[in-house]
């Protein structure tokens, strides 16, 4: 007898989105895996972005998300990310003006506000070294690669139940690609992630399913492999060509 399917940690039926009137996520549905790394794949401008925002409350939505089976549409950003989403947005967002350390402590949620340790930081250290030396160095003078390393960070030193980055590897020099993915990999150890993402070579390297999203609407799921590794599905959804990722 087959032991009975894990309850995905997210799931999204017929989410819809606007942004001033003008809809930009026709009507998503998909299902997030508890573990592992889950990619949202499409061209540019087809609502992979809106739909990780109308996931979080950020844009106005219609539909149903559910949060280890608990719906979360109805609630406020705030208390979604409160249930344990954590968002690491596309443009980085840090407190410019602030410190590292600065930036890493408003993002703690529970321990810091309780008075305890954070056995996050620890895992966090480790995975990001460099911020370590640079704690006291203000995040609006770090170098593009390592705001980005600051964002992911902030989000991981929460207990969060799953982890929504959009676009973590935009606009990075190779070998900052690599850093954040050797990270987000290592995260994906301890935590699921619904990552957007346009490098294939990023997301042929961990990525475990995937969800292609065309004119707002998802047009396939399925192993993030079954895609990248045939040249004509890849070039139909995508647009590109896997050979020139691999």
């Amino acid at each position: 007898m087959n032991a009975p399917a894990p309850t995905p940690i997210l799931t999204v039926s017929h989410l819809s989105a606007s942004i001033a009137g003008q809809q930009v996520v026709e009507d998503v549905s998909f299902e997030v895996p508890a573990t592992g790394i889950t990619a949202v794949l499409g061209r540019n401008g087809v609502g992979k972005t809106s739909t990780i925002r109308g996931i979080l409350g950020l844009i106005h939505r219609q539909g149903e998300v559910t949060l280890a089976g608990e719906r979360i549409d109805g609630l406020p950003t705030h208390r979604i990310v409160q249930r344990g989403v954590g968002y690491v947005p596309e443009d980085r967002e840090v407190f410019a003006g602030l410190t590292v350390a600065e930036n890493l402590a408003l993002a703690e949620r529970g321990s810091r506000l309780r008075g305890e340790a954070n056995p996050r930081r620890a895992f966090v250290a480790e995975l990001f070294p460099d911020l370590v030396a640079r704690r006291a160095q203000q995040a609006g003078t770090l170098s593009g690669g390592q705001q980005q390393m600051v964002s992911v960070a902030r989000a991981l030193l929460n207990d969060n139940r799953i982890l929504l980055v959009d676009e973590p590897t935009k606009g990075l020099a190779p070998k900052i690609v690599d850093e954040v993915a050797d990270a987000l990999e290592e995260a994906s150890t301890i935590v699921p992630i619904l990552l957007v993402e346009q490098n294939l070579d990023v997301v042929r390297r961990f990525a475990t399913s995937a969800v292609v999203i065309a004119g707002g609407r998802v047009v396939h799921t399925g192993p993030a492999r079954e895609i990248l590794d045939d040249e004509a599905l890849t070039m139909r959804l995508l647009g590109v060509s896997a050979e020139a990722h691999a």
